[in-house]
């Protein structure tokens, strides 16, 4: 596939953190990330970090290369937090009375689930089925079932596996949310008109850019909206087939540095 050189159309370029820029389950940060912000920003294009992730759970190793290298636009939690250069632009908070609702399903069900707001994570209870997925995300959480009534929560982590599915879609429980599964034992549940693309639309909008002028790089089914709205979405090698059918382009794996390597071929920095 020829790539384009993308130069004179890009200006801001967001990276999806999991399995973009940053393997979790080997805690390995990509060692040209640092390079590649700081070469971004030397030609004068944005950096920007779009993740399902709360800022709160980033990883340590890329916070780290965050402040190395002053990126300062951050589109969290699928969409549901906007925040530039510490001004928050945009936030959208779950209603608390479907909160609730959610909830009380959730706990006849004996399914647990985790709250996201930026700066805290709660948990409603420590089982394994939980911290098998969510300890290689954040181990820095605490047990509240009730934290909801007093603060905003933002995106909501029920842990249930694909043979519950049919449970969740019977019951109608999570009807007009965003759910999107991103382990097998875990689901993201956010705002029904939520996506990382909203959130980037509103940070392009503040800085006087078109979607036209965004990149994004990303793996995961969570970010299907985001590289089918922005003007060149590039998807992973080790992105899912439908994560890849809609993109742009398709960068070689986050194994293979493929997010440098493209950004080299389109112009956007230099080896």
């Amino acid at each position: 596939m020829s790539i384009l050189n993308l130069r004179q159309q890009i200006k801001m370029v967001f990276f999806d953190i999991d399995d973009t820029l940053y393997m979790k389950d080997k805690d390995h940060l990509s060692e040209r990330a640092l390079e590649i912000f700081k070469k971004l920003r030397a030609n004068g294009i944005i950096p920007a970090i779009a993740s399902g992730r709360a800022r709160v759970t980033f990883p340590k190793k890329l916070e780290h290369v965050i402040a190395q290298a002053g990126v300062d636009l951050f589109v969290t939690m699928n969409g549901q937090s906007v925040v530039y250069q510490g001004q928050t632009l945009a936030k959208f908070p779950l209603p608390k009375t479907r909160i609730a609702t959610i909830v009380e399903f959730f706990e006849q069900h004996q399914i647990a689930y985790a709250f996201l707001t930026n700066e805290q994570v709660f948990v409603s209870e420590r089982t394994p089925m939980l911290r098998e997925a969510f300890d290689v995300i954040t181990t820095d959480y605490s047990v509240d079932k009730t934290y909801f009534k007093q603060h905003d929560i933002y995106q909501i982590l029920p842990f249930y596996t694909q043979e519950q599915d049919a449970l969740i879609a019977q019951s109608a429980i999570l009807e007009g949310l965003s759910v999107v599964r991103w382990h097998p034992n875990s689901v993201d549940v956010f705002d029904g008109q939520g996506s990382k693309a909203r959130g980037i639309e509103i940070a392009a909008t503040h800085l006087g850019l078109a979607m036209e002028n965004v990149m994004a790089f990303g793996d995961g089914l969570n970010d299907i909206e985001m590289l089918t709205h922005v003007g060149v979405g590039v998807a992973m090698g080790n992105a899912q087939d439908k994560v890849k059918q809609v993109a742009d382009y398709v960068a070689d794996s986050v194994e293979n540095d493929g997010v440098y390597h493209f950004l080299v071929q389109c112009g956007l920095i230099e080896a």
